[in-house]
């Protein structure tokens, strides 16, 4: 029977329209992804690389062993940590805008309908309230 009630829960949380939108983010989110690591490798690194006297970022590792017979070389590739840094921070750079923007869209709605920010007291207030409450039905 808890097995049951498990599933349950699990199919209204995975059904729920937030579920649903992180799932889109997600998947919008891998889109851009790929996106932005196009933009970095193929557009903002090499004429980056070509300004610091033709330096291809894809390419540049410290061998620590060289090939020999059918194994591999053992490299440290530091060029493409360089090109994930630069995914990263054009990717976070975007996140902090847009949520910037998001925000600001958010307190502009808040302010045309009227609803009053509580202060930090009011909030306390209102838990001591709640608390007081359920105490007294308790007792």
């Amino acid at each position: 029977m808890h097995v049951i009630k498990e599933i349950k829960e699990f199919k209204e949380f995975a059904i729920r329209e937030n579920v649903i939108n992180l799932a889109i983010g997600f998947v919008i989110g891998s889109a851009v992804s790929k996106i932005v690591t196009s933009l970095v490798n193929d557009i903002i690194m090499p004429p980056v690389g070509f300004l610091l006297g033709g330096v291809d970022f894809g390419t540049l590792q410290i061998i620590l062993k060289e090939a020999s017979g059918n194994k591999p070389a053992v490299t440290i590739k530091y060029g493409l940590f360089i090109n994930t840094i630069v995914d990263f921070l054009i990717v976070a750079l975007a996140l902090f805008f847009l949520i910037k923007i998001i925000n600001r869209l958010w307190k502009k709605q808040e302010s045309k309908i009227g609803y009053p920010q509580p202060t930090e007291k009011d909030v306390l207030i209102e838990i001591r309230n709640i608390l007081s409450s359920n105490l007294d039905k308790k007792c």
